[in-house]
């Protein structure tokens, strides 16, 4: 049995095909498949049923597929260790991260990251938190930055920083005239809404707690997955939108005049550093964490009685 033989076994297991998990170990398919076959006469039994499309573990497999990459995660150490020993942060950092968070923190940190940890190669994906999740369980990413809890066993949150919500109102609309907005005084019919399987659009409704059917709109279905959309629908139509804190940094003065902020305490969002329950690369992992809460101001790296709105994944 040899780690390269695991690595296959893990990969076929991941992917759920033989012609994939090749592509993926950069080998030929009959290459991958001849390692798997010899682990297989080794150990006496099938990992793989090859009966089935896509191709799925046998009963047995499914416990040597959980244990093979276990082993591969101990493997990995053995690099960490050595790394730090010679304090180094290097290598390959896979990272997920939700569209609703990424143009707002990203480009505050990557330049500084770069120049800092020139061995490191990033790797960032911007997905849904249910994709996120499901790639962090298949290991295949590292970590994700997303909004917490999730109360996933199989996951560790670290949390980083909790981020406020505003209200960003058209003129017409009567939020514009209030100081400090309530949560009671959020109508549903109003507010433009990112579209199904974003976390944020969850914790928006959270806040209104009403059906969305959006008003004079009520004909209009419009599915977004963008901060910004939502943002431009304001300002060149009616109604209102609710955007996370960090993107406010970039809006002009006429655009600022549109925010209007709610009554303390205000609906937060709870934003972690998430990995695998078994994750490696500590030392990567740790300096991105740094770099994060470096650029992040300090007003949202503690909990100020703030209240953390729930969070609840459509499936």
């Amino acid at each position: 049995m040899t780690t390269v033989q695991l690595e296959y076994v893990v990969a076929v297991d991941t992917y759920r095909s033989f012609v994939v998990a090749a592509e993926k170990c950069f080998v030929t398919q009959p290459t991958l498949s001849m390692q798997i076959q010899k682990l297989e006469d080794e150990l006496g039994i099938k990992i793989f049923d090859r009966s089935k499309l896509p191709v799925v573990p046998t009963e047995i497999g499914v416990a040597v597929i959980a244990q093979g990459r276990i082993i591969l995660k101990e493997s990995a150490r053995i690099k960490e260790i050595i790394a730090g020993h010679k304090k180094e942060v290097q290598g390959t950092l896979r990272v997920g991260i939700i569209p609703t968070l990424a143009p707002y923190l990203l480009p505050r940190i990557l330049t500084g990251f770069i120049k800092k940890y020139p061995k490191v190669k990033l790797e960032i994906w911007e997905h849904p938190t249910e994709q996120i999740v499901q790639l962090l369980k298949q290991e295949q990413l590292d970590c994700g930055l997303l909004a917490t809890p999730l109360e996933n066993p199989s996951l560790e949150e670290q949390p980083l920083f909790y981020e406020s919500f505003v209200v960003y109102a058209a003129k017409t609309n009567g939020l514009f005239e209030k100081k400090y907005i309530k949560p009671e005084d959020i109508d549903a019919h109003e507010v433009w809404l990112l579209n199904e399987g974003h976390c944020m659009r969850n914790q928006v409704l959270n806040i209104c707690k009403d059906k969305f059917t959006m008003g004079e709109y009520k004909n209009l279905e419009y599915n977004t997955g963008s901060v910004e959309t939502l943002k431009r629908m304001v300002d060149l139509n009616a109604g209102y939108t609710i955007l996370p804190e960090l993107s406010l940094q970039d809006l002009s003065a006429r655009q600022m005049n549109m925010v209007r902020y709610f009554k303390t305490p205000e609906p937060v969002r709870e934003i972690s550093l998430v990995t695998h329950r078994f994750f490696i690369k500590q030392a990567l992992i740790a300096a991105f964490k740094k770099e994060i809460l470096a650029h992040v101001p300090d007003k949202m790296k503690v909990q100020k009685n703030r209240k953390v709105v729930d969070i609840v994944i459509e499936k």
